[in-house]
């Protein structure tokens, strides 16, 4: 039996861009019949939203799209993590130097930007201080169809 892929997003709290990305990604992984290969979680850089839901912007912007955020909450990366997730996907460049200085991995081809996986490559912009969802669920969807495919062809499921 293959190994489970195991993926964390991460942003600063925890509470628009990476749970986005997490709810958005588990859904994908669901409508292929993967959730049995891949599982996904999500967390801050910071600790400002630990045990928080996801931001009601995120929650909202979701549930036009019939995806679901049940059961979410924000918690803080730990040093943990990267010996348990194969992948670890920054929103923005600031959240990847913070990864690797609180893992103490300093250049790991494990930890990467969401958007340089696209021809963008780019940070996710924040919604808590642009306001705008529907720009970062966008750049959340294109990310997340490469990544899925990228996971798919790296591990031949």
């Amino acid at each position: 039996m293959q190994k489970k892929v195991h993926v964390l997003f991460v942003c600063l709290g925890n509470i628009c861009r990476s749970p986005m990305a997490e709810a958005v990604f588990r859904h994908m992984v669901m409508e292929e019949g993967l959730d049995g290969a891949i599982s996904v979680d999500s967390a801050a850089t910071s600790s400002w939203h630990i045990g928080e839901p996801p931001h009601k912007g995120t929650v909202a912007k979701l549930k036009e799209y019939g995806i679901s955020t049940e059961g979410m909450a924000g918690r803080q990366v730990s040093r943990t993590d990267f010996d348990q997730f194969d992948y670890i996907i920054g929103m923005d460049t600031s959240n990847i130097r913070n990864v690797r200085d609180l893992l103490g991995q300093p250049d790991h081809p494990k930890i990467f930007r969401l958007l340089d996986l696209t021809e963008r490559s780019m940070d996710v912009p924040d919604p808590y201080f642009t306001g705008d969802f529907q720009e970062t669920y966008d750049l959340v969807i294109e990310g997340c169809r490469i990544l899925l495919d990228k996971i798919r062809m790296e591990h031949s499921i």
